[in-house]
């Protein structure tokens, strides 16, 4: 028969199995929105180098990735990335893509 002492040693670990586990999910959350930030960063530097050097933004993310060295992984990250004009700031979107379970 199992006394007091063993089911409250049970239930510690239990507890302490959860504890471990929200904490590896939460930090695999924080450095997933890391990479996404450094994706966005990525692109809107190559964007503004770009118009500092020409005086234009480019139309599109293949001129960054041909004449700026614009790399990221494509199949990770989805970019959004709309020049409406080549004076006005583009708007950039970067989601992360959800990996096949």
């Amino acid at each position: 028969m199992i006394n007091r002492k063993e089911i409250a040693i049970i239930l510690l670990m239990a507890l302490l199995l959860a504890g471990v586990f929200m904490l590896v999910t939460r930090v695999d959350n924080a450095n997933s929105g890391a990479q996404t930030q450094f994706v966005y960063d990525a692109v809107q530097n190559a964007a503004l180098t770009c118009y500092a050097v020409e005086g234009t933004y480019p139309t599109d993310l293949t001129y960054l990735r041909e004449n700026y060295g614009l790399a990221y992984d494509e199949s990770r990250y989805m970019v959004y990335y709309d020049a409406f004009g080549a004076n006005v700031v583009p708007e950039i979107y970067v989601t992360e893509v959800e990996a096949d379970a």
